[in-house]
C-alpha cells in the first residue's frame, strides 16, 4: 500500500471516530458515508473495521447494533461508571413474556402474541415496551382488519448486548442458564410452534399494573 493510500485511509477513519464520538445517536453506514462527504460506502466499512480493532483493547468500544455503529464503555470497565441505586421497579412477567414473543416472532400482531401466550394481553403491556423504547409500530398485516404488528428497536438490541436478533439465545442456551423454569419450558415450545398463530377469544386477563413494584424496606 502506497503512502498516499495509507494518508487517505487514516483520514477516513479520523473522520469516522470524530463523527461517532459527536454524533447523539449510533449511525448506519450510510449516514457516515454522507456525513463524510458521498463517501464510498466499502471505504466506509473498511475504515470502521480498522477503528474496530484499534478499539477492541480499549476502555471503550466501537461496536455495531442493528447496523447502526457507536462507542461504548468495554464491559469489563463497566463497573467503574455503574451508581449504585435500588431497584423499585421492574417489567412485569407479562411485560417479559410478550417482549420476548415479539423478540423471537417479530414482525406479530396483538391476536398472535395472545394466540402464543393463550391469554389477553392489555395495551398497557404493550405501552410500557414502547415507552421504554424496547418496540416500535411496524405496520399493518395485510389481511382482513389489517391488525398492528410489533418489531424489535435498536434500543433493543442495544440495551441487551445484541447485534442483531441473530444473536437472541436459544432455548437450550436459555435452560443451560437457568433462565427456564418447567413451567417456562412449555411457553417456549408454544412460542416455537406458533408459526402463524390465529387469535382467540381467550376469557383469561392479565393482572394490572403491567410495571411491578419491588418492595423496598
Amino acid at each position: 500500500m502506497t503512502e498516499k493510500v495509507h494518508k487517505e485511509a487514516d483520514e477516513v477513519e479520523r473522520g469516522l471516530e470524530a463523527t461517532l464520538f459527536a454524533a447523539e445517536e449510533p449511525l448506519t453506514v450510510d449516514q457516515l458515508a454522507a456525513h463524510l462527504g458521498g463517501l464510498e460506502k466499502d471505504l466506509v466499512r473498511d475504515g470502521l473495521a480498522a477503528l474496530q480493532q484499534h478499539y477492541s483493547r480499549r476502555g471503550v468500544q466501537l461496536v455495531e447494533r442493528g447496523k447502526r455503529w457507536h462507542f461504548e464503555t468495554a464491559a469489563d470497565m463497566a463497573h467503574l461508571l455503574r451508581r449504585e441505586k435500588e431497584q423499585v421497579r421492574r417489567l412485569s412477567r407479562a411485560a417479559t413474556e410478550v417482549l420476548a414473543i415479539i423478540a423471537y416472532h417479530e414482525p406479530v400482531s396483538r391476536a398472535e402474541i395472545e394466540s402464543i401466550r393463550g391469554v389477553q394481553t392489555s395495551s398497557g403491556t404493550l405501552d410500557v415496551l414502547m415507552e421504554a423504547g424496547w418496540i416500535r409500530l411496524a405496520g399493518r398485516r395485510e389481511v382482513p382488519g389489517r391488525p398492528v404488528i410489533y418489531a424489535t428497536t435498536a434500543e433493543f438490541l442495544d440495551h441487551f448486548g445484541l447485534a442483531s436478533r441473530r444473536d437472541l439465545p436459544g432455548i437450550d442456551e436459555l435452560r443451560a442458564a437457568g433462565l427456564l423454569d418447567p413451567v417456562d419450558e412449555a411457553f417456549e415450545e408454544a412460542m416455537a410452534d406458533s408459526g402463524s398463530a390465529d387469535s382467540d377469544d381467550g376469557d383469561h386477563d392479565e393482572p394490572d399494573p403491567d410495571l411491578e413494584e419491588d418492595s423496598a424496606d
